[in-house]
């Protein structure tokens, strides 16, 4: 499975308002309820900050892929936001984080769901990418940057 199978244009944040992780993580799951009507934003915040508690997902490079397994899904879902002051996400290497790519799979997809946290990470270790991200200013073209890079994997 590849990211573009998962996430949607309308999954695309060109500019979080959020200053803190549990603003992140709430921003994230509004704007996945929105796209995804069926899904409880609420619910959603609750398993996706019950991850953050056992460790942080921000890697290190500005990079964090908030992830969760929600019942009654049907599909792997994923959104896409980004901050230019950047967070404290308590990364790795302790920098703020800008790039937020959350990772949303049912119960009972352990093995899609750990590859897609694998391909998300190489995906985002492209620091040209990552670079070209922060620069871009449609939805557009966050959406066709990052399946372009998809597609190399």
């Amino acid at each position: 499975m590849k990211l573009s199978d998962v996430l949607e244009r309308k999954a695309i944040i060109l500019g979080l308002k959020s200053k803190s992780k549990p603003d992140v993580i709430n921003e994230l799951a509004e704007t996945i309820s929105e796209v995804y009507p069926n899904i409880n934003d609420e619910r959603l915040v609750e398993v996706l900050m019950e991850r953050e508690r056992l460790c942080s997902t921000a890697v290190d490079s500005g990079v964090a892929i908030p992830h969760a397994k929600l019942s009654g899904l049907a599909s792997t879902i994923a959104a896409f936001g980004r901050s230019a002051e950047g967070i404290d996400f308590d990364s790795l290497d302790t920098r703020p984080t800008h790039l937020f790519i959350a990772l949303i799979a049912p119960e009972n997809s352990a093995g899609t769901h750990i590859q897609l946290l694998a391909r998300i990470s190489k995906i985002f270790r492209n620091a040209e990418l990552r670079s070209k991200l922060m620069k871009s200013e449609s939805r557009d073209e966050i959406y066709e940057m990052i399946i372009l890079e998809d597609a190399k994997l």
